[in-house]
């Protein structure tokens, strides 16, 4: 398995997700959201919402794992190629870029290139709360795009990353705290939490440990505990140690503006583009040891 994980990260970080393929074909991404959406259309009513979204996310759970199994039939040559659709280090990275690129044109290009990766409002934001959101973005995305589905590809082979996959899918469509999701998106956004735990937690660990502020540790789990989500706080505060920089803080949903408190409230708040291009090179410095590890292990075990 380690050998295939690491066949998979050097095929994503060198391909990435090529618009020639994706172009004709749905990405397996978009047909998992189909499949969340087809849950959500069919069974999200006025009837025991949070039963339903359970239900559906028993469902959709099984369903990913039983595919996983059957994938895994076919060699460990599929078991690489599915991994690299489904990690996504080199595309989070070009999106990260792009919104930096964009800020060096002009503040709206900025914004509509960070509106591609983040779902708050974006269109009264300034230079720094785009730079802010891009970088935040990076952080978690890492942890979600890149750490988690390794490491539970790592733990339980294609079962696990599809797993994971599924979940986080329906995390982001399905798990939030509206009138219409906050019930029957229960299930996802509770599965996801738990999924992420330890993923988390080690992304923080690999960009404090390449950054050298793991002697900050403490400060670094005191600003995550700052964060409305239980996981997504450890990547953004050990980022934000590594940079000198303050991210999350204020931002505006559906037009409401929340008030949330600052990660590393003592850093920069008016970070600028030079920081975008750091928290990349950050990213990529952590994906380096990820891969360095991965081979180590299939080395040892």
């Amino acid at each position: 398995m380690s050998l295939a994980l690491t066949l998979a990260l050097l095929l994503d970080a060198a391909l990435g997700e090529p618009r020639w393929l994706w172009s004709r074909l749905p990405h397996p991404a978009v047909l998992m959201g189909r499949a969340v959406g087809w849950c959500d259309t069919r069974f999200n009513g006025p009837r025991a919402p949070r039963l339903a979204g359970l239900l559906c996310m028993m469902g959709l759970g099984a369903g990913a794992i039983l595919l996983g199994l059957l994938l895994a039939q076919l060699g460990w040559g599929v078991a690489v190629i599915v991994a690299a659709i489904l990690l996504a280090h080199r595309s989070l990275i070009e999106h990260v870029r792009a919104v930096a690129q964009g800020l060096a044109t002009s503040t709206g290009d900025g914004r509509r290139a960070v509106a591609m990766i983040v779902g708050r409002d974006t269109a009264t934001m300034d230079d720094a709360a785009i730079t802010r959101a891009a970088i935040e973005s990076g952080a978690e995305n890492f942890s979600d795009g890149v750490i988690a589905p390794a490491f539970w590809f790592a733990v339980a082979g294609l079962p696990g990353l599809l797993l994971y996959k599924i979940t986080n899918t329906a995390d982001s469509m399905i798990g939030h705290r509206t009138p219409r999701h906050e019930a029957f998106g229960w299930a996802a956004a509770r599965l996801d939490d738990v999924l992420n735990v330890i993923p988390a937690r080690l992304t923080a660990l690999l960009i404090a440990a390449t950054q050298g502020v793991a002697h900050d540790w403490r400060a670094i789990a005191r600003d995550a505990r700052r964060h409305r989500s239980p996981n997504a706080g450890w990547p953004e505060a050990a980022m934000a140690r590594a940079l000198g920089v303050a991210l999350s803080g204020p931002r505006s949903y559906n037009g409401r503006m929340r008030d949330f408190p600052f990660v590393n409230p003592g850093g920069n708040r008016a970070p600028g583009t030079s920081d975008i291009e750091a928290a990349i090179r950050v990213l990529w410095r952590a994906w380096g040891v990820t891969l360095a590890v991965t081979v180590l292990l299939g080395v040892v075990l």
